[in-house]
């Protein structure tokens, strides 16, 4: 790990539980300084407290003083597609036309080494403006857009999850690999890439309807191969795909089933969407440690459903869940916009099982799971993303020896109406208790975007910062 040394001081915002856990006193999930001190080594957090009691111990470190804002942990994206940055928000059908219409022939470009290092240098600019400062993303079946991702994700000194992509059926013929060079252009890649910098490898089968039983095969020998690899992938983000699924794996019971049947479902498995699964799908999730990506914003725009996260929260079963802004199904990259769509959709399923449409599906305990509250959002959005992707001892939270990835957000920028909104939580100076910080937070969730984000600094290192006017 390399980076800064420096301290920054101001005003903090952190989870250092998970908030389902709390219900009805939520904020003890939470950690909140008013005027703090971030002490960073090399790029690493070296000390984290209350700025008088921090600061002398460290006279010798420079200061940069943040004020009028608010710190959180770097922003974790659980679900993006580098490869589709030019055609994010494309009109469309639903999911699987919309893949034949636009993104297989866009993604067929990053063929092209120039085209695929113009992209990768966009990637990561709209990310680091959007907040986001690690990401599981896919790539496309070249192995050139995995190397040109991974290079320019060095250049940035990111942490971040990839992987060449295996898809050998429902593509256009120039855009399938063989299963024999996706096993062999993976075993390259990974040996070339995993934990090199903060590079991480994900193994990763598109989806299982793009996937032969051979293809599943491949990324099951690879996972036996480098057992600390990732596993990246889709289930069931749409009814026609859930079907298509059981047409091609008549063997397997449901869509889970053929991630089990070939070794992949399991802790560093990450699935997005997870919309249809079933009740006891999820538990199999959970046993196994495996996680899904919530992708609402995407999941919205396509008309794929509404995932059903107060399920996905049940506290026997719980299911290790991130956010994923699912760029280019997603039309925006900040999480800040997944967070206020992903409100939105707890708040209709909590309508759903809160006995005001059917008596008979009450279910108040799961009706509630679903909302959305501010320690709920930023714990999916920093810490639970983690957690989700077995990093939360290394990010999430400003715990001494993680990595000092974080945001600074400005509660008031935005639309026009943001700071006469923001002042029914505060006037002044800024927050003071957690509380008014956690309504700023909301405020920032649902009213705001990507104007939010002033600053995102990596390994202690200012690598963004909105310009003035």
């Amino acid at each position: 790990m390399t980076g800064a040394t420096c301290a920054i001081r101001g005003t903090f915002f952190d989870l250092i539980d998970d908030p389902w856990k709390y219900a009805g006193k939520e904020q003890e999930a939470a950690r909140f300084l008013e005027d703090g001190l971030l002490v960073v080594k090399d790029g690493i957090i070296a000390a984290f407290g209350p700025y008088a009691t921090v600061s002398p111990k460290y006279p010798d470190i420079p200061v940069t003083h943040l004020p009028n804002r608010i710190i959180l942990p770097g922003l974790i994206d659980g679900h993006i597609h580098f490869p589709q940055v030019r055609v994010l928000g494309a009109y469309g059908s639903q999911l699987l036309d919309w893949l034949q219409t636009w993104i297989f022939n866009e993604e067929l470009r990053y063929r092209d080494r120039d085209y695929a290092r113009e992209a990768a240098r966009k990637f990561f600019d709209a990310l680091l403006a959007a907040g986001t400062t690690t990401c599981l993303t896919f790539t496309t079946s070249s192995p050139v857009s995995s190397e040109e991702f991974f290079e320019e994700a060095t250049r940035r000194n990111m942490r971040v999850i990839a992987g060449l992509t295996g898809i050998d059926r429902f593509a256009p013929a120039d855009f399938c690999i063989t299963p024999g060079d996706f096993y062999t252009e993976s075993k390259r890649l990974i040996e070339r890439y995993h934990r090199k910098g903060r590079n991480l490898y994900a193994i990763t089968p598109r989806f299982a309807v793009g996937c032969t039983g051979e293809m599943m095969d491949s990324c099951r020998r690879l996972k036996e191969e480098y057992p600390d690899c990732w596993v990246n992938t889709h289930i069931s983000e749409n009814p026609s795909e859930v079907r298509s699924a059981k047409d091609h794996f008549p063997d397997c019971s449901d869509y889970t089933h053929v991630h089990e049947k070939h070794g992949l479902l399991g802790p560093k498995f990450t699935a997005g969407h997870g919309i249809w699964l079933s009740n006891d799908e999820m538990r199999r999730f959970s046993k196994a440690g495996a996680a899904i990506s919530f992708c609402p914003l995407s999941n919205l725009f396509l008309g794929s459903g509404l995932f059903r996260l107060g399920r996905a929260k049940d506290p026997d079963f719980p299911v290790r869940l991130s956010v994923g802004s699912d760029v280019g199904g997603g039309n925006a990259f900040t999480l800040i916009r997944v967070l206020e769509e992903a409100y939105k959709v707890g708040m209709c399923n909590n309508t759903m099982l809160d006995g005001s449409v059917n008596p008979r599906d009450q279910d108040l305990a799961e009706a509630d799971r679903n909302k959305l509250s501010p320690y709920r959002a930023f714990y999916l959005a920093t810490l639970g993303g983690a957690h989700s992707l077995y990093l939360d001892d290394t990010l999430g939270n400003f715990e001494t020896g993680k990595e000092a990835d974080f945001v600074v957000l400005d509660w008031n920028a935005g639309q026009l109406a943001m700071a006469w909104h923001q002042s029914l939580a505060v006037s002044g100076d800024g927050p003071k208790t957690i509380a008014e910080a956690a309504q700023l937070l909301f405020g920032v969730m649902t009213v705001g975007d990507d104007r939010n984000i002033d600053e995102t600094w990596i390994a202690g290192q200012r690598a963004y910062k909105k310009a003035s006017g």
